[in-house]
């Protein structure tokens, strides 16, 4: 962007290029391949494979602490991203789970392994997204959070049309709303200004109120585990 002139002497400028730049189909950020659920399924299962090498040779409480360290890790790192994910996505990372739990307690390929998420308290992939965007949510809701991430939702008390109602003072989060439909929906509802609040405002008053992090982090996970498996 530029006048003409200006353009002009950029191209003089310029140096020539013999090769073509192809497009890229994901971009990887901080070791994360946006956009690529595959990638991370396919990662997760080799690391499966080389656990199931040894699985004999050491304790549970070891082989729970090696699975949990290669796979179960890999699918927290950023989950914040994942938010949103169409449920075929969704799906392979599930398996991913399942197959790492059936591994640690030993059971054969065909058994429900909904028993056995609850014996390890593991919170299914899509509650592990909504616990790190939880998370996100409580840093911005207490101030220690990166300006840049606070800057992208707004409470419900500084909208000038809500002032004055009962929501604008229970620690609600404006949650930005489109009548764009098909894919374009899709990618704004993944968006943290989308994804954030309407995990945040879906929260019992007693956990939104919480500004101490370890608290909050003691009373999310259960919270969420009652949720999930409905105990």
């Amino acid at each position: 962007m530029g006048t003409r002139q200006r353009l002009q002497q950029l191209v003089e400028l310029s140096p020539t290029i013999d090769s073509v730049i192809k497009l890229s189909k994901v971009v990887r950020d901080l070791g994360v391949f946006t956009d690529d659920v595959a990638r991370l399924v396919s990662s997760c299962f080799f690391q499966l494979r080389r656990r199931r090498q040894v699985r004999k040779r050491v304790s549970r409480p070891v082989l729970k602490q090696l699975v949990h360290s290669f796979v179960v890790s890999g699918l927290d790192y950023c989950n914040g991203i994942l938010a949103g994910l169409l449920a075929k996505s969704l799906a392979q990372l599930h398996r991913v789970q399942n197959a790492a739990a059936r591994l640690v307690l030993r059971l054969r390929a065909h058994d429900h392994v909904t028993a056995a998420l609850r014996e390890l308290h593991w919170l299914p992939v899509k509650y592990r997204i909504q616990y790190k965007l939880c998370l996100l949510m409580h840093s911005v809701s207490t101030q220690r959070c990166p300006a840049y991430l606070s800057q992208l939702v707004q409470p419900v008390s500084n909208s000038t049309c809500r002032h004055g109602l009962r929501s604008s003072s229970s620690q609600f989060y404006a949650v930005p709303r489109t009548r764009t439909k098909l894919l374009f929906l899709l990618l704004f509802e993944r968006a943290f200004s989308v994804a954030g609040p309407s995990a945040w405002n879906v929260l019992p008053t007693n956990l939104r109120c919480i500004s101490d992090t370890p608290s909050f982090k003691r009373q999310l996970k259960p919270h969420l585990f009652t949720i999930a498996f409905d105990v």
